[in-house]
């Protein structure tokens, strides 16, 4: 092994404060600008009463803190980031070139439309290809991330129940076993009762089981297709059939959307309402290089035919409507029956540039192709992973995967101690990013790993052949395994006592706060 990561033993900004230094000295105004602008008169009443907090350091100071701090750190540049889930594919940089143009970001939300009409132009048609990859009729760009729109899906759901004069007994949503986390909670930010239905043993929702709590309390169904553990739901025609027959909405969560795109649409499949994660899917920066954005689409569905109110309605924000005779685009705002708006302004515009370049640069052939190499990678990266000892996938095993595959280490931490955590442990170790862990939490000892478009045969090739050599210490000498990393800037550390709150300060005030300055 000749990995070695960089480590720097880097302070923080303010502990490199240096008392007097100054990065830019900012010129006073001369009297021709003092005359144009004039004096800036700040209420006394938002003046701070003391200097920010803010670290003294030079210019120079500040570019070689972050550039150190950039040699410790791992990222989709660095290499791949196989997360499961959360589909950390290159960010390619056309679309920062595109999302960052000084004619987009110096834009303001409340200028006149005039001023703004190719930017309302590439946001039009964000909305129509959204929708039509989604086979969907209608779309929002409003929602600021993935769970974010899944809220809103939630909101609107509720509020079609509310406008038919049954919220009174659509009480529930039934979600899979296997659902993101952010499924349920999203449900009872709602304020619905969620109802979990299990995972059969080939992966798919059980359906009997399924059968025994839908009941006219059921307001609606969120699920993902393909599913967390990248299976495509074989019955979801029969899903469909048996929520709307109750009147209940079928929500899609878009987060998997990379191993069905171009190939087959949630539309058609019979869901109602979809979200989509332009930072997964769409090659905007996800984590922390985001924002995120999770704007949602619906199908052109009767909600009141007396009042004419279709489910497009019901969506909130602003969207972007063109007026043919005028040849003009227009933001029309919330309407009456709109469940109105979740955050300020618009949206975040741009991760909204960044995947209508990533979409324009790909063309619908180019998306094809994305699902293909997604899901060629995935299965690739199956078929070398079961050869391995102590690895093994759960639910269906000989099913092909689609866009990510959950592998279970149990047996190696049975046979040897080693748990997924010292799998992951030992992936860094070696300079590569660990998958998902411990998650879905129906897999033991789960590893759930997705290997995106980005990935080549060889960096694949390269993290199995890691896999091997953890496996082979893990036999030979658990002891060893179980002290990864040693190579890395930060060693392993206490994770409950890094979590703990006592523990946590995540800004330099706490910290303060916590040692008594």
């Amino acid at each position: 092994m000749v990995f070695r990561q960089a480590k720097w033993n880097e302070p923080l900004i303010f502990e490199i404060d240096g008392n007097g230094r100054i990065g830019h000295i900012v010129p006073e105004p001369d009297e021709v600008v003092r005359r144009i602008v004039g004096g800036i008169n700040i209420p006394e009443k938002i003046k701070r009463k003391k200097p920010p907090s803010l670290p003294r350091v030079s210019e120079v100071e500040v570019v070689r803190h972050y550039t150190r701090l950039t040699q410790m750190s791992y990222g989709v540049d660095t290499g791949p980031v196989p997360l499961g889930s959360c589909t950390m594919k290159y960010n390619p940089r056309i679309g920062f070139e595109a999302a960052y143009d000084p004619r987009i970001t110096w834009l303001h939300p409340l200028q006149d439309e005039d001023t703004v009409q190719g930017l309302l132009k590439l946001l039009y048609l964000l909305q129509k290809w959204l929708a039509n990859i989604t086979g969907m009729d209608k779309c929002t760009l409003h929602p600021a991330a993935g769970a974010h729109g899944e809220l809103t899906g939630m909101l609107i759901t509720r509020k079609y129940h509310d406008l038919r004069g049954q919220l009174n007994v659509k009480k529930e949503i039934i979600v899979p076993d296997s659902a993101h986390g952010t499924n349920p909670a999203s449900a009872s930010m709602a304020g619905f009762t969620v109802v979990e239905v299990p995972s059969g043993s080939d992966g798919n929702i059980d359906v009997e089981a399924l059968k025994t709590v839908v009941s006219e309390k059921t307001a609606g169904l969120m699920i993902t297709n393909p599913s967390t553990l990248g299976l495509f739901e074989e019955n979801i025609a029969e899903i469909e059939e048996l929520i709307h027959n109750v009147d209940g909405l079928l929500y899609y969560d878009g987060a998997n959307l990379n191993g069905i795109m171009g190939y087959t649409r949630p539309g058609d499949m019979g869901f109602d309402i979809a979200h989509i994660n332009i930072h997964k899917t769409f090659g905007s920066p996800h984590g922390g290089g985001g924002p995120g954005a999770g704007p949602v689409c619906v199908k052109d569905r009767v909600v009141d035919e007396d009042k004419g109110v279709r489910l497009g309605d019901l969506l909130p924000g602003y969207i972007v409507e063109y007026d043919e005779d005028n040849d003009k685009y227009y933001l029309l705002g919330p309407g009456k029956h709109s469940i109105g708006l979740l955050k300020a302004f618009f949206g975040n515009i741009g991760p909204l540039v960044w995947g209508f370049t990533y979409i324009l640069m790909l063309g619908a052939k180019g998306l094809r192709l994305v699902t293909e190499q997604a899901v060629l990678n995935t299965n690739y990266f199956a078929s070398k992973i079961r050869k391995v000892k102590g690895f093994s996938i759960p639910y269906g095993e000989k099913r092909p995967r689609k866009h990510e595959v959950v592998v279970s280490a149990e047996k190696l931490y049975e046979e040897t101690g080693v748990s997924a955590l010292d799998v992951a442990k030992g992936l860094l170790d070696a300079g590569f990013y660990a998958p998902t862990i411990y998650f879905p939490l129906i897999v033991r000892e789960a590893l759930m790993t997705e290997f995106t478009e980005s990935e080549t045969l060889e960096n694949i090739d390269r993290y199995v052949e890691r896999l091997r050599e953890i496996s082979e210490t893990a036999y030979t000498n658990p002891e060893e395994a179980r002290k990864w990393p040693i190579n890395t800037s930060v060693g392993r550390i206490d994770e409950v006592k890094a979590n703990h709150p006592k523990t946590m300060a995540p800004t330099w005030r706490i910290y303060l706060e916590k040692m008594g300055k």
